[in-house]
């Protein structure tokens, strides 16, 4: 069914976006970046935190980590993220699929700063292997996301944090 949300989504809001099925998963940062042929920062990944009671969705690049402190300061709580059986109640995606498109009931969205690296990104589109090709700022429109910086600087992580 998330698949088909998805798809339905991108029917109605921008029709011109194809979402990309491939023949193998596509479920990490890793295999989705080789499965399209892009660079790991430019799958743009969903990750569902809780902060208090408020569930929320943040994309950010593919190599980027979340900052406990900048989350903190950004979403006036702690973060923590939500167990692979919320996910998919919440979003109706599977891990690995998860996506800001053809959600069951809106989630705030906020998009990291670590996606404007890049002109166009791959998130995925609600299956383990699809996903589609967006600009950065057509995402943000498309989903009413609102801009944030919660992730590491990637310049100042070290291998060890990795």
């Amino acid at each position: 069914m998330s698949l088909q949300s998805v798809k339905a989504f991108f029917a109605e809001r921008a029709p011109e976006i194809e979402v990309v099925e491939t023949p193998t998963s596509s479920a990490t940062v890793a295999l989705a970046a080789e499965a399209h042929g892009v660079e790991t920062g430019q799958i743009a990944k969903t990750i569902c935190l809780r902060v208090g009671d408020r569930v929320l969705l943040v994309v950010a690049g593919g190599n980027a980590r979340i900052d406990n402190r900048k989350c903190r300061e950004a979403f006036g709580g702690k973060a923590r993220m939500l167990e692979a059986d919320q996910v998919v109640e919440l979003t109706s995606h599977p891990v690995g699929g998860v996506c800001p498109f053809g959600l069951p009931s809106p989630l705030p969205v906020y998009c990291d700063a670590s996606l404007r690296a890049y002109d166009e990104v791959v998130p995925a589109a609600g299956a383990t292997n699809a996903a589609v090709r967006i600009g950065v700022e057509h995402l943000a429109r498309l989903v009413g996301a609102e801009w944030c910086d919660v992730c590491q600087d990637a310049s100042t992580r070290t291998e060890a944090a990795e």
